[in-house]
């Protein structure tokens, strides 16, 4: 018993050192643990401060480094702004001289006009002045001579006509004679100069005009519903409006050019924008109309500068612009005018006769065009009333009364506004005609022709404006070749009607022919 007693004490005494030494152990190695992990921590504190500075230097270093690119890119931009503003003073200055020049110019053509005028009175006064004292002279003359001016004329002209009758008439005829070949080498040489000095293209213009649409299903939305948006697209712009089986395009048909551009450009802008009903329709076409209303002024201006005319009456200068949406036979009426003007100034220029004036007049001619839309009478009535109400100088007046032969002219002007007129509209290209009638016009002139008896054919030539006529030779002589020629022109003028002149050449050739053998 005692020897289990002791057993079960050494065993417990054991049990008990075993767990201290256990204990102890545990308590080593806690603390070994504890110092490893502070020294970890310790040297990844270190790291990281290292890591800190390091990255903090590199972030400086950027820094840095952009710095000096923002620095360097401010300097540039500073640079181009100056450089800029430079350009800018040195232009507003050229523009201030500019403006000082043109001022100038306009107080020394004001003092000019001033001047003239003042020596236009004083020429008028002295005029006055010396036909007063012309009348006076006469009147003493025959007082002194008791025999009045008209009888002395009437006795001065029979004793001349008596001793020079022979003289005067073989003098006339040879002036003449010389006259007529210089005057038409002259006018040829004269037209030719001045149409080979201008130049100018001209594109036809018609009555009608296709708009492009994006899809077929915008016609749908510009007839609207039952209708109503082309019954107030046709009302407000006055033209008709063409909707047919033609993919993704309508028609607008009117004979004003100046109706249908509006409605050209109120549609395409409504289809622009999207919004196509009643409402908008109208706003948008005053607005269209506004704006091509100061368009027109700028034609018109455009017009007078490219001319070299100045002081004219701004309602006058809106008419002028009113032309462009004028054609004659598919020639626009302002491009037709400006050329008229040139083609008449650079003739006026060659006769020494005063250019301005002759310009004036030629942009001036068919001016009654621009509104015999809205007016009654022909444009040459409506033309005129125009330059008067505006207070035009009469040779103007005449060369726009006359240009058409309808009153007699009184000044070189208002004939070389009527040479010019014909030039301008008869040259090749400058007018539509159908195919149709241009061979009917063709087939006309060779059937008047060979109507004649001795024709054995006839040729129409150079567009119409030649025809050349074979005759039989053993049937017609030289005498009657001339006659035939005669005839024939009268026949053309009385039954045809045609462009610009008709030159007809009659050919009677005869040919010996034998063979040698």
């Amino acid at each position: 018993m005692e020897q289990f007693m002791w057993s079960l004490l050494t065993f417990v005494i054991g049990i008990f050192v075993g767990a201290l030494f256990i204990v102890f152990i545990n308590y080593m190695k806690g603390n070994s643990a504890e110092k490893k992990a502070d020294k970890f921590l310790e040297d990844a504190k270190k790291e990281a401060e290292k890591q800190k500075r390091d990255r903090l230097l590199e972030i400086k270093e950027e820094s840095y480094k952009l710095k000096q690119e923002v620095d360097s890119e401010i300097k540039q931009k500073k640079a181009e702004v100056k450089e800029m503003e430079e350009r800018l003073l040195q232009r507003e200055s050229s523009l201030d001289k500019r403006d000082e020049m043109l001022q100038k110019r306009d107080a020394v053509l004001e003092e000019k006009d001033s001047n003239l005028l003042a020596k236009q009175k004083e020429l008028q006064e002295k005029e006055v002045k010396m036909d007063e004292m012309y009348k006076e002279e006469m009147t003493l003359l025959e007082n002194i001579a008791k025999f009045s001016k008209e009888k002395a004329h009437d006795m001065i002209m029979k004793r001349v006509e008596e001793d020079m009758s022979k003289e005067i008439a073989t003098y006339c005829k040879e002036k003449e004679q010389e006259a007529k070949l210089n005057a038409h080498e002259r006018a040829k040489q004269l037209i030719v100069e001045s149409m080979s000095r201008y130049s100018e293209d001209v594109a036809s213009e018609q009555t009608v005009s296709t708009i492009s649409l994006p899809s077929d299903e915008m016609k749908g939305r510009l007839i609207g519903r039952e209708g109503r948006n082309i019954r107030t697209i046709e009302s407000v712009t006055g033209v008709d409006l063409i909707i047919d089986d033609t993919p993704e395009a309508i028609v607008i048909s009117s004979f004003d050019p100046l109706r249908r551009e509006i409605a050209k450009i109120t549609i395409e802008t409504l289809i622009k924008d999207g919004r196509i009903h009643p409402a908008r329709i109208e706003e948008v076409y005053d607005k269209v109309s506004k704006d091509l209303n100061t368009k027109i002024t700028e034609l018109g201006t455009e017009a007078i500068y490219e001319l070299g005319i100045t002081k004219m009456d701004p309602e006058l200068i809106n008419l002028i612009g009113k032309l462009n949406f004028r054609t004659s036979y598919g020639q626009n009426a302002l491009q037709h005018s400006k050329e008229v003007a040139y083609l008449t100034g650079l003739m006026a220029s060659e006769l020494g006769e005063n250019v301005m004036m002759a310009k004036r007049a030629g942009l001036l001619h068919d001016i009654g065009k621009s509104i015999d839309f809205e007016v009654e009478g022909s444009h040459v009535e409506i033309g005129v009333d125009i330059a008067k109400k505006y207070h035009e100088d009469e040779i103007v007046i005449n060369a726009i009364a006359s240009h058409h032969g309808d009153t007699d002219k009184n000044s070189v002007i208002a004939a070389l506004v009527e040479v010019a007129d014909t030039l301008s509209a008869a040259r090749p290209g400058a007018r539509n005609d159908s195919l149709d009638n241009y061979i009917k016009r063709l087939e006309q002139l060779e059937e008047i022709g060979n109507s004649f008896e001795g024709v054995e054919k006839t040729f129409a030539m150079q567009a119409g404006r030649e025809v050349r006529v074979m005759v039989k030779p053993d049937e017609i002589d030289d005498a009657t070749s001339y006659k035939i020629a005669r005839e024939m022109k009268e026949k053309i003028e009385a039954e045809m009607q045609y462009p610009g002149t008709i030159k007809i050449i009659v050919i009677r050739e005869s040919r010996a022919q034998e063979e040698a053998k």
